[in-house]
């Protein structure tokens, strides 16, 4: 093979694994689905290049040196299941895995246009979802990520070891900071580690952030007296740009300990402005509505381990609220855990996240919810301690008795025993799968 044509081959759209440096590169992988009759090989060259440096038809400015080093290459491809014959000539469509390799000067450290090379144009070519991206490290080190992380917030609670507990106000919206200063006081008094805002209440004219903040900041400070354990309180923050940044300022003015927002609503760009902010010395808790427009549908959109998990965390949410398994709103055990391993397992310079399972959380789960994520969880409910028969403050002890029991290596029957808010908690939900609680994880 001539030079020319060696050189040639760089500059196609199409290379190996081996040939595309995993420093330079930013690889995508994809599900695929076509009818049996487009040539997958084709249609895989031409999605790199109308994400890189092409379009629908040749343009004089795409020289081959520019596509050597800016077109995206296709790497793999894969058709589920693997056939060694001919396709049957009655299938209506073909699955394929397919991996592009996008290049990382193209992109920069940044979401915006990373969203724009990996699922722009390609959103609008059929059935394709993304359902992974690998980094490399020079990509992940133009993100500062969380603040605090694990760990931080470990500190700064002075909790060690054991699962935390975040409490969401109920009802949603249409209360006035008055009623939240008790209804905060109620639940802190439980025992519980974080209370946020749902997160239908932002800056809101009945109820604004700087208002609620003076307030439930005060209640904070008396449940501190009174048990010696702080508790944070996430507040919502959510606006449009500017008045989202001014929200914060307020409320960190206020004497906010936490910040809240809606991560996708408002947008990743966002998120990571409050998150790399000096002045914002505070965790801050990403809400995870609207989500399901990105993961929910098989054929389109983006995973949730991405949405929910390592984009989120790139973009410096400290916890992450996200559907649990078991809880109302329906993610499969292998998708819920695979999201917290993107949140807390090494991800370059980056300190991991909090899962916060939420949705639908009882007592009687916490167990359950330790076997999956282990002691680094963030345990989200709100009915579940507001609703309690004996009132929020015996809802949160609840919940609180639950996590240490776990910790301790006891069965949450063998805690209820000697705690009336854990035992009528679990008298008045039960788990539909169990006749009993389930017994705790060994401490091993």
């Amino acid at each position: 093979m001539k030079l020319a044509q060696m050189e040639d081959v760089h500059a196609l759209p199409i290379a190996l694994p081996e040939a595309v440096d995993p420093e330079e590169y930013i690889v995508a992988t994809y599900l695929m689905q076509y009818p049996p009759n487009i040539d997958m090989r084709q249609m895989g060259q031409a999605l790199a290049v109308e994400q890189s440096t092409g379009t629908w038809t040749p343009v004089p400015g795409e020289t081959a040196e520019v596509r050597r080093r800016h077109v995206a290459k296709l790497i793999g491809m894969w058709e589920v299941p693997d056939r060694a014959w001919d396709v049957p000539a009655d299938l209506p469509e073909r699955h394929y895995i397919v991996q592009i390799a996008f290049p990382e000067v193209n992109i920069g450290p940044q979401i915006p246009m990373l969203f724009t090379a990996v699922i722009g144009n390609i959103s609008l070519f059929g059935k394709v979802k993304l359902l992974e991206l690998r980094f490399p490290e020079k990509f992940v080190a133009g993100f500062k990520g969380p603040k605090f992380g694990i760990e931080g917030m470990r500190r700064l609670l002075n909790v060690p070891k054991r699962p935390l507990i975040n409490i969401m106000i109920k009802p949603c919206t249409g209360w006035t900071a008055e009623w939240g200063q008790g209804a905060f006081r109620a639940v802190a008094l439980g025992g519980v580690d974080v209370i946020k805002d749902d997160e239908l209440i932002a800056n809101a004219s009945f109820n604004t952030v700087e208002e609620r903040v003076k307030l439930i900041m005060r209640a904070e400070k008396q449940v501190y007296e009174e048990r010696g354990e702080h508790t944070l309180y996430a507040v919502n923050v959510s606006d449009e740009i500017p008045k989202v940044f001014e929200n914060a300022r307020r409320a960190i003015g206020a004497g906010a300990n936490c910040l809240m927002v809606n991560y996708l609503a408002v947008g990743f760009p966002v998120l990571r402005a409050l998150a790399e902010d000096p002045e914002i010395n505070v965790p801050i808790l990403g809400h995870m509505d609207v989500a399901g427009v990105y993961y929910a549908s098989p054929d389109h959109g983006i995973s949730a381990s991405l949405i929910l998990g390592k984009l989120a965390r790139l973009a410096g949410a400290d916890m992450v609220v996200y559907p649990y398994h078991r809880g109302k709103v329906a993610l499969t055990r292998d998708q819920c855990v695979h999201v917290g391993r993107n949140l807390t397992f090494p991800f370059y310079n980056l300190r991991p996240s909090w899962p916060m399972p939420s949705g639908g959380i009882y007592p009687y789960l916490v167990p359950q919810i330790v076997e999956d994520f282990g002691m680094d969880v963030m345990i989200g409910a709100g009915g579940g301690v507001h609703a309690h028969p004996l009132g929020a403050t015996a809802g949160g002890k609840a919940f609180r008795v639950a996590a240490d029991a776990v910790a301790e290596g006891r069965s949450l029957e063998e805690a209820a025993k000697d705690n009336e808010e854990l035992r009528v908690a679990l008298d008045t939900w039960r788990d539909p799968f169990k006749d009993i609680a389930y017994a705790s994880p060994s401490k091993g």
